[in-house]
């Protein structure tokens, strides 16, 4: 444990502020006026999310095999978040007391985020070669 702490302490702490914003009520501000926003928000969130769980993981497990380089991407920059996503979707709906409600398109917005993180994650493994 500690040592997966010392690898992905960005990751962790990312982690725990989406879950953090996620479930305190989100005030009124200028910016809510703005059409979707609340998707744009949950795709940078997770986008950013996926980006570095996949640069910590790569400054991690630098000698990793090219040849599981794509499956552990999948997991890690894309399936771990995505998963997340949709639990914290599920908490909004059922723990906060009406405060915030999930919703299906944040859970998609959530998914594409990391889609686009993981989609330049490959791009940027096949450049380095």
């Amino acid at each position: 444990m500690r040592n997966f702490i010392r690898n992905y302490p960005l990751s962790l702490i990312f982690t725990i502020f989406i879950w953090v914003i996620c479930l305190i009520p989100i005030p009124d501000t200028p910016l809510s006026e703005v059409h979707l926003i609340d998707k744009w928000t949950h795709i940078a969130l997770y986008f950013i999310l996926s980006s570095i769980i996949g640069h910590e993981y790569f400054s991690a497990n630098k000698r990793a095999q090219k040849k599981t380089l794509p499956q552990q991407l999948v997991l890690w920059e894309w399936l771990v978040p995505v998963i997340m996503g949709g639990l914290v979707e599920i908490v909004q709906a059922t723990c906060t007391n009406g405060v915030r409600n999930g919703d299906w398109l944040d859970f998609l917005a959530d998914g594409i985020g990391s889609t686009l993180a993981f989609l330049i994650g490959l791009v940027l493994v096949k450049v380095r070669g």
